[in-house]
């Protein structure tokens, strides 16, 4: 696919058209194209927040340097890239790996690929076992504007100590390790005391910019895709970013952004249900925090969600199609085709139209509701040593499933009494978020169907602590009309990853990870958001008793 369109159809399209007319008639496009960040008020923007919009040229410069890498990583039998990373740093490089696979099995399916890719991002400990069964192949990308992350702390820690038990000298281990950061930054400073080789990235260059940055292409291009495809792609798009017609940044950014401003009637279309042929994929999950982090802010923000927590018409929800199959066929409301370079451009300087729009900075850092989150879980496991993460009592427990919440349930009460209290308060403008924190494949996936009929309001879902990191700002700093179900469990039998301490820590990747979801569940509970906590003792049976009681719900409030 090399070009790119935008289409939208019915009550959406004069939405568009408004919002697009306004834009033109304030200068938006050519203000843009003119890196002016005096759009966002004055001195809101530091110019050099802009520079996302060089990247297709300037980051060339990078694959130049990125090549002796890959040559080097090759000879050595370094064909396997471990990229440890939370949010938009490992999405976008999922994102080029999902969208090259063909490319990269040549003609035919003959040729293997060059390199694989394997993304830690906290969830699932069947990824890391997956990279240690392929430790003599593999080169460890840190990822991370700021400083370590819990995660990447803990994986750093346990692949360090896997060379080292594989006989590495402290020389080879570091060797084995390439950081990617700002300049300046706290993980700047680690790695170069640890020895790590170390790729420097623009301070400046907003993290959920980045898809074209170091942080999107460098794990990919070690992996083996071609990158330079990638960036002609979005190249391609720019000439038309400039223009105030035949702009289909502009468009799309009008259309989104449009249909968010409260319209006729007090209702505003401030959710988004992508659709992508091949079902749900990161490129999905990257627009997600592009929109959650671009426009989350102030009380306003749009939510994207995935198939299949939107099944039912619901009058907030604006559907859109990233390069469906065909035109006639498809049912969404909006259309957007364009080969994976030029969609990562596409919606980046859409979400800073549609954040003008709706009056917030898509550049500010915004509050710390990520870090804040991450800051409670580190509190809580420097205490681990000395027993429980929590002395929270679950209020009610039904066939080893625990429920937390604020508030005691009458005598009596079922799994499914809960369940249903949480879908009926749900506000009517609002929405349901599953976060799972288990090691297993249980995903709020299998939840997403039921609890949409049982609540009758659409649903998003995501493993922690990446959805939530990924989404956070749109969930607390956005409209407030979330609920939410977090879903920890005790390790799965067998999971031997999961159990084991973390090295030089007091605790094992499971206690991180329950550590984690405690956090966000406080996050939440201090901005007075309805959430309760299910601990899944028996992780693979109470999954499935929780799908379930789930249906139960479902079935007794259809009409």
């Amino acid at each position: 696919m090399s070009g790119f369109d935008v289409l939208t159809r019915g009550d959406v399209l004069d939405s568009a058209l408004q919002a697009r007319d306004y834009l033109v008639s304030c200068g938006v496009p050519g203000a843009l194209a003119a890196k002016d960040p005096q759009l966002w008020g004055r001195r809101a923007v530091d110019h050099s927040r802009l520079g996302w919009l060089d990247l297709p040229f300037a980051s060339r410069g990078l694959l130049n340097q990125v090549g002796g890498l890959v040559s080097e990583a090759r000879y050595s039998g370094l064909d396997h890239i471990v990229l440890i990373g939370v949010g938009a740093e490992s999405l976008a490089a999922q994102a080029v790996m999902e969208a090259h696979a063909p490319a990269l099995a040549g003609a035919g399916g003959a040729e293997r690929p060059s390199g694989e890719l394997t993304v830690l991002d906290g969830g699932d400990t069947a990824a890391l076992a997956f990279a240690m069964e392929r430790l003599d192949r593999t080169l460890v990308v840190l990822a991370s504007k700021a400083g370590v992350s819990l995660e990447g702390d803990a994986y750093r820690r346990i692949f360090a100590a896997a060379f080292r038990e594989r006989g590495l000298s402290e020389r080879e281990i570091a060797g084995r390790f390439l950081v990617i950061t700002d300049h300046g930054s706290p993980l700047h400073d680690f790695a170069r005391q640890c020895g790590y080789r170390i790729g420097l990235t623009d301070p400046y260059l907003p993290g959920h910019y980045g898809a074209l940055s170091a942080y999107g292409l460098v794990p990919a291009v070690l992996a083996g895709a071609d990158a330079d495809r990638l960036l002609e792609e979005a190249a391609s798009l720019v000439p038309s970013l400039s223009k105030d017609e035949d702009n289909p940044g502009l468009l799309l950014g009008a259309v989104i952004g449009g249909c968010a401003q409260q319209g006729p009637g007090g209702l505003a279309r401030d959710k988004v249900l992508l659709r992508e042929p091949g079902g749900p994929g990161a490129l999905s999950a990257w627009i997600s925090q592009l929109l959650a982090v671009g426009t989350g802010k102030r009380g306003r923000g749009v939510l994207a969600f995935e198939p299949p927590g939107g099944r039912g018409d619901f009058p907030d929800v604006h559907g859109v199609s990233i390069n469906p199959r065909s035109a006639a066929q498809d049912e969404s409301d909006t259309s957007v085709w364009a080969p994976l370079g030029a969609q990562f451009l596409l919606w980046e300087y859409a979400t800073a139209v549609a954040g003008w729009l709706l009056g917030v900075n898509p550049f500010e850092a915004g509050s710390t509701v990520v870090q804040e989150a991450e800051d409670d879980a580190a509190t809580l496991l420097r205490t681990v040593a000395g027993g429980s993460l929590t002395a929270e009592r679950p209020v009610y427990v039904e066939d080893d499933i625990e429920v937390h919440a604020d508030f005691p349930w009458p005598p009596g009460a079922e799994l499914q009494t809960v369940l249903g209290g949480l879908v009926a308060s749900v506000p009517s403008d609002g929405y349901l978020a599953v976060m799972t924190y288990l090691s297993g494949d249980f995903s709020g996936r299998y939840l997403a169907p039921s609890l949409a009929r049982a609540s009758g309001r659409p649903v998003a879902y995501g493993p922690g602590p990446g959805y939530p990191h990924a989404t956070g700002p749109v969930h607390k700093d956005g409209p407030g009309n979330g609920a939410f179900l977090i879903i920890t469990g005790d390790p799965a039998p067998g999971d031997a990853l999961a159990a084991h301490p973390v090295p030089g820590r007091p605790y094992s990747l499971a206690q991180l990870q329950t550590a984690r979801a405690l956090g966000e569940l406080r996050a939440l509970r201090a901005r007075r958001l309805p959430v309760i906590r299910l601990h899944l003792r028996n992780p693979v049976d109470g999954a499935g008793r929780l799908i379930e009681a789930v249906r139960a719900v479902a079935g007794a409030r259809r009409p």
